[in-house]
């Protein structure tokens, strides 16, 4: 992407203002949603990991972080230049495209933020919180502002040298997110009672108020990256919906077939499985492929949040089985049913395209995924060997709320002992009878 001068249309530059702060919202939306899937005895603490999240990127991408991923290549399609350090020489005259470069730096910026805060759902409960103010800066360095570069960034490999599509953040926001949550989970391990304590969300009202704000910003997420107003944008707009709502109904359809119950939590999983599957594709896809991407996301993943239990690794809220397969299948599905319409040349197995779509979406995933694990675990590997990344036992046990932060949540008594059990919270042999 060029940063070359040219005049901003005041129509996208007002859509992409609004997008931008629909994806900001998108943060507190999944504190939220994070927030009720947790204990009560670490709302807080959780709430906190992604609002921090906010001001820790926010300072890494104005240093440094814009000009590394935005910036004309600097080293063979793998990171950008310091030409923008500290936003130097972007003012309000500069345009990218259409829009002035200071709200695209901006709209880029509330991707990397939700992407940190991802990550803190795969180790819920039980992170240092010094480890993670340390952590969240090094980690969106290292791991996601080169992979941002790779898909999108000027002359970056997986874009402009392989030709993967990736339309709004399938590769550097979900992936990333999956396959960094599985590796820090891994760096900690399980979490204290995992496999024997029922560890159900104590809010579920609280669940669903945070998915819905997620659903809210993601028609800013994804329709946003048209970067104007624009019938891209529009298609993109009713892709995510339409994606949204099938992963609902794929995710209760699984639900109520295996475990006869369809849950709450099983219908704002399998919205934001919908959402995560159909962000990369919503720009390649037709309707009829994004119905189908929706639905196939909402079904797997509803198998995949139970493979923590059989693998025994503790992703406390499911970044994995949602974020990473929700992303590996909107991603791969790019080569099946990505239309010349929406692409304006690449096609897909389903259109006449033949094997060769799929196979460079195959490649970004792996590098991707493989990338963003071993970079991940190397950086909490080491914050645990030097300062510890894992809360006490004590703490943990007590709370982080409490032990942390010196607050707690709820005043009157603990909230949730009598809400039903999910099937995609407690494996199957695990399965609590609610309590009346």
């Amino acid at each position: 992407m060029s940063l070359a001068a040219a005049s901003a249309d005041t129509g996208d530059t007002a859509w992409l203002l609004a997008a931008t702060a629909l994806v900001l919202l998108m943060t507190p939306g999944l504190a939220l949603f994070y927030g009720g899937m947790v204990r009560t005895k670490s709302v807080l603490n959780m709430l906190m990991m992604s609002f921090v999240s906010i001001a820790l990127v926010t300072v890494v991408w104005l240093a440094v972080g814009f000009s590394l991923s935005f910036g004309e290549d600097a080293a063979g399609g793998l990171i950008g230049g310091l030409d923008h350090i500290g936003m130097s020489g972007l003012g309000p005259d500069s345009v990218q495209g259409t829009v002035p470069t200071l709200l695209f730096a901006t709209f880029q910026l509330t991707f990397a933020i939700i992407t940190a805060a991802l990550v803190s759902g795969a180790v819920a409960d039980r992170a240092k919180f010094g480890a993670w103010l340390v952590f969240v800066p090094v980690w969106a360095l290292l791991v996601y502002v080169p992979v941002a570069h790779w898909v999108w960034g000027p002359g970056g490999w997986i874009l402009e040298r392989l030709g993967a599509l990736d339309f709004a953040g399938g590769l550097p926001v979900e992936i990333v997110s999956g396959a960094s949550g599985l590796a820090l989970c891994l760096v900690l391990g399980p979490r204290m009672g995992f496999k024997k304590d029922s560890m159900r969300p104590h809010n579920l009202p609280m669940v669903m108020l945070g998915a819905g704000l997620l659903w809210f910003g993601w028609f800013g997420f994804n329709a946003g990256s048209a970067l104007g107003a624009n019938g891209l944008a529009a298609a993109a707009f009713l892709n995510t919906l339409a994606a949204g709502c099938t992963g609902l109904l794929g995710w209760l359809f699984v639900e109520q077939k295996r475990d006869g119950h369809p849950t709450t939590l099983g219908a704002a999983s399998g919205a934001v499985a919908g959402l995560v599957a159909i962000t990369p594709s919503c720009g390649s896809v037709s309707l009829l492929g994004a119905l189908v991407v929706g639905l196939t996301a909402g079904a797997v993943c509803s198998y995949a949040v139970s493979w923590k239990f059989k693998l025994n690794y503790d992703d406390s809220l499911d970044v994995v089985g949602v974020h990473l397969v929700g992303g590996v299948i909107g991603t791969l599905l790019i080569g099946v049913f990505a239309a010349r319409s929406m692409t304006g040349g690449a096609e897909g197995l389903l259109y006449g395209g033949g094997l060769a779509q799929l196979g460079k979406q195959l490649v970004a995933v792996v590098v991707v995924a493989v990338y963003a694990f071993a970079v991940t675990y190397g950086i909490g590997k080491l914050i645990d060997v030097t300062m510890g990344f894992r809360a006490s036992e004590e703490q943990e046990q007590t709370g982080l709320d409490l032990t942390v932060h010196a607050e707690t949540a709820y005043d009157h008594g603990v909230l949730g002992h009598g809400a039903p059990v999910s099937s995609s919270v407690v494996p199957h042999a695990q399965k609590v009878t609610p309590q009346a």
